[in-house]
């Protein structure tokens, strides 16, 4: 089964879809990762970020690996200095890319044929999985994404400025939503679940409620019960990693 989770930048799918996965025993996939690992690399080998051909190339050839929730660029933990405000800034020079799109989507779709996952970004319910079991849109208000894009800034030692985050987010809202290929947009079939006022434990069982319901429905009686127990009571798996190259 496939759980995709898209939505704006800050609506806590990264976090709630880790959590989710979890809960579920499923595999996680955080495609945002991917396109920040890509971003992070053009940055340092100093691609051009007009050069579009250069970040498809580049992509091409870098390994991507998500192991005991860490991300590995060639080998590197990069986990942190992809979250950084520097990769933000230019993460669209990526995600706009049509090729570095096609290649990452194709990745995702290689690992979504592995077995239940859940998948988190802007257009894996509509691009990269559209027959998905199950979709969920996440979203927030725009003040609230930014309080917690702020929040995650300071922990991670950087001092950003509330209205500065603000409107480079809605900024990105506007590019993530009109761009040419993979657009931010909700699923004609996808659930909507706004996380405003709503605690994150609070988010992730309403998420383990939607996708239960729709196990139930795709696989009957059988297939409800043994998610619900894994739900209930979540296995310890053994260290897991995505190789993506």
């Amino acid at each position: 089964m496939i759980v995709t989770i898209d939505g704006p930048a800050g609506a806590g799918k990264s976090t709630i879809a880790k959590l989710l996965a979890a809960k579920l025993g499923f595999r996680f996939l955080d495609t945002g990762a991917m396109y920040r690992a890509v971003t992070l690399a053009a940055l340092r080998r100093g691609v051009p970020c007009q050069d579009a051909t250069g970040w498809a190339e580049l992509a091409k050839q870098l390994e991507i690996r998500f192991l005991d929730q860490r991300v590995l660029l060639d080998g590197e933990d990069v986990t942190d200095p992809i979250r950084a405000s520097q990769v933000t800034a230019h993460i669209r020079y990526a995600a706009d890319n049509p090729q570095v799109r096609e290649h990452l989507v194709k990745l995702q779709q290689e690992i979504g044929r592995r077995g239940d996952m859940v998948t988190e970004g802007r257009d894996q319910g509509t691009v990269a999985f559209p027959h998905a079991e199950c979709k969920i849109f996440l979203t927030a208000s725009p003040e609230e994404r930014a309080r917690r894009r702020v929040r995650d800034l300071q922990q991670r030692g950087e001092r950003p400025s509330f209205d500065e985050v603000l409107a480079q987010q809605m900024q990105r809202d506007r590019r993530d939503s009109c761009r040419a290929v993979g657009p931010l947009v909700q699923a004609p079939d996808a659930i909507e679940v706004d996380t405003d006022s709503m605690a994150i434990d609070e988010v992730v069982e309403r998420l383990v409620e939607i996708v239960v319901t729709r196990r139930h429905a795709g696989l009957g009686e059988p297939g409800y019960k043994k998610l619900q127990e894994a739900a209930v009571s979540p296995r310890d798996d053994d260290a897991q990693e995505l190789c993506l190259h």
